[in-house]
């Protein structure tokens, strides 16, 4: 696949973009406190956005579907599951934690946090939950870059690691210049970039396929059985594919 002008264009564009970004978060942040958290000043829209671009994105924009393209409807549970633990978290954890973590000597990590809240004077509850972060949050990481690298690739034309290389180094340096502010606004940006494709992304489809009826005609001629969210599942399977959404109450977002 040749990468063509206008689509190089659009990636530098983009690349270039997200470094601006944090060149602005650069410039706002006054202190440690604002370059770890934000100064703890984030509003509900960005902290939404924020939070559902970290998390979701790779996943849902191309793990979810992929599964569903492959096994049916019947993968929606995960998506179920996830929301479900979603809410939790934001209703049960998000609030106390975020006033706890203010009480306990304004901890800015978890580490941290966990280290006064049990007064570990020994220091080996701080030393044991960074060096859990460090190798899980590396994996999970390198999955969004990889996640990054193969959109690229398949949209730009690029080669999978030349796009890797690139969007790695453009990570590293907006969030290396201009911290969790710079994080968190590149984050609403590309949150917003994927609300408008998963909006647009199935009228689109639909209309290739020649409107809505045809659309029904193209899934009767593949299988309905794709559309039996029980298809090839017993309640073992539904509650293990609900049980994602627990992953929300350790992930560090």
């Amino acid at each position: 696949m040749t990468v063509s002008t206008p689509m190089m264009v659009t990636f530098i564009v983009y690349i270039l973009g997200m470094v601006l970004i944090g060149f602005i978060a650069y410039r706002s942040t006054k202190n440690f406190d604002d370059y770890i958290l934000g100064g703890r000043s984030l509003g509900s829209v960005v902290t939404a956005l924020s939070a559902g671009a970290s998390d979701m994105s790779g996943w849902l924009l191309m793990g979810l579907p992929g599964a569903i393209f492959i096994s049916g409807i019947s993968e929606s549970w995960i998506a179920i599951g996830l929301t479900i633990g979603a809410w939790l978290n934001w209703k049960i954890v998000a609030g106390r934690l975020r006033v706890q973590t203010e009480h306990h000597d304004n901890a800015l990590t978890l580490p941290d946090f966990f280290s006064s809240r049990f007064e570990d004077n020994s220091k080996l509850l701080r030393v044991i939950s960074a060096v859990i972060i460090l190798v899980f949050f590396t994996i999970y990481c390198a999955s969004g870059i990889v996640a990054g690298a193969r959109l690229f690739e398949s949209t730009f034309g690029m080669s999978y690691e030349t796009a890797l290389w690139a969007g790695a180094a453009a990570t590293i340096a907006y969030t290396f210049i201009g911290g969790f502010l710079a994080v968190s606004w590149t984050d609403t940006v590309q949150a917003s970039l994927m609300i408008f494709a998963l909006l647009l992304t199935p009228i689109m489809v639909i209309i290739a396929v020649g409107g809505f009826s045809d659309s029904l005609q193209v899934i009767e001629a593949k299988s309905l059985e794709n559309l039996d969210m029980l298809k090839g599942l017993n309640f073992v399977a539904v509650v293990s594919l609900l049980g994602w959404g627990l992953g929300y109450f350790g992930q560090p977002h």
